[in-house]
């Protein structure tokens, strides 16, 4: 966590969430690592799950350090930065790190709208955490300092859906699906994860969120009105 701070504050980034974290986030080690950004420590969220850290975000960015078996949005760091300085003038954005030893599993990536993939010597391509965050954290600063100056351009008329108005489309989606005989929760195959990755390649805004939890709530009165 230290390194991670570190990379943050060296890059001007100052929000950082931690989930469940395994040990204090400001013991010895942490500190030592730090050096001169505590105060990224001191300031932190921590969070009782994944969820609660992305809930309020309208774009979720995962690292990812291997291709997953069904193909994914996938950028890398370079045009990351592009699409964090893009929208960040209006939306709430989290870049998703994983632990130390794992990364993310699956199903965090499964809710998040994009991977990022550093495409380091695929002999060696594992990168530790810190390295990790101050790679892509360079090149977010780099975007950004080429957009001084400059306005950023936003076509959406609607904020964009956060991941947990997400959650709850994919719910409702679940049980209409489960009522009108399309969905087999004994035979999920994959259906929910390609689901998944149509919604949050389109990234959602609030309005359009509204309009298909619409169209599920008419699907349901039908349902049962039948």
């Amino acid at each position: 966590m230290g390194a991670v701070a570190r990379a943050m504050k060296n890059m001007g980034l100052t929000q950082l969430v931690i989930v469940e974290p395994q040990r204090e986030v400001l013991d010895s080690e942490a500190r030592a690592r730090a050096a001169g950004a505590l105060d990224i420590l001191r300031q932190a969220t921590v969070t009782r799950s994944f969820d609660q850290a992305i809930a309020d975000c309208g774009l979720v960015i995962g690292a990812s350090a291997r291709l997953r078996t069904i193909p994914w949005p996938t950028v890398d760091p370079h045009q990351c930065a592009q699409l964090v300085v893009q929208t960040a003038a209006t939306q709430k954005i989290a870049l998703v790190f994983g632990r130390e030893d794992t990364g993310l599993t699956n199903e965090e990536l499964e809710k998040c709208h994009w991977h990022v993939h550093i495409p380091a010597n695929p002999e060696y391509s594992s990168l530790n955490l810190g390295a990790a965050v101050q790679v892509i954290t360079y090149e977010i600063r780099m975007a950004e300092l080429a957009q001084q100056g400059q306005t950023v351009q936003v076509t959406a008329d609607h904020p964009l859906a956060t991941a947990a108005e997400l959650e709850g489309l994919f719910t409702h989606l679940e049980t209409t699906l489960q009522q009108i005989g399309f969905y087999d929760p004994e035979n999920p195959r994959q259906l929910f994860r390609r689901l998944r990755r149509l919604f949050n390649r389109a990234q959602l805004d609030k309005m359009e969120m509204n309009i298909l939890r619409g169209i599920l709530a008419a699907v349901d009165d039908k349902t049962s009105a039948s």
